[in-house]
């Protein structure tokens, strides 16, 4: 039985990670409110099912991605549902072809492990190099649900206090 805890909204007792601390202290400095569970990792589509009916929405999907010469790189937030189509991304943006990117990349310029990437890392310096790119159903939609920088914590907020708020000083790209 996968497990999702009740929903708190209250960060951890204890941090995993540089990125999941200052996630928090964000959002309790620009007062974003939010809801988070605790889970198993939470990997499979399964997994993230049984996350999506404790928090009441849908966990994005966050791809992380970059170009040949590793030298530009892309956080590119969508729906679970909606294939990644590089050929239709490269268009929206108009640039050349894109891949996966390398973990240790996302490692170093995100704070994150494979499974756990998320548009919340833009908050890291060493981030500040990277696009932002969403899709412009999630940023239409009225909640944002995703990772907080590990794969054993979700969290929920509105999708204007994503936007307006914590990303405000970012550059985000709707496509």
């Amino acid at each position: 039985m996968f497990k999702v805890s009740d929903i708190y909204d209250t960060p951890p007792k204890e941090f995993s990670s540089e990125l999941q601390k200052e996630v928090y202290s964000t959002f309790e400095r620009l007062g974003i409110p939010y809801g988070r569970v605790d889970t198993d990792p939470g990997i499979t589509m399964e997994d993230c099912q049984n996350i999506d009916r404790k928090i009441g929405v849908r966990i994005v999907k966050t791809i992380f991605l970059c170009n040949r010469q590793q030298t530009e790189f892309y956080l590119y937030v969508t729906t679970d549902d909606k294939p990644f189509v590089t050929r239709e991304f490269c268009s929206a943006l108009g640039i050349p072809r894109v891949s996966f990117a390398p973990s240790d990349k996302l490692w170093d310029l995100t704070g994150v492990l494979p499974g756990a990437t998320t548009i919340l890392s833009a908050v890291l310096p060493q981030a500040s190099g990277v696009h932002l790119v969403m899709d412009r159903s999630v940023a239409e939609s009225e909640w944002f649900a995703c990772t907080d920088g590990t794969a054993t914590c979700f969290v929920k907020t509105r999708t204007s206090d994503l936007i307006g708020k914590y990303l405000k000083d970012k550059e985000l790209i709707l496509i």
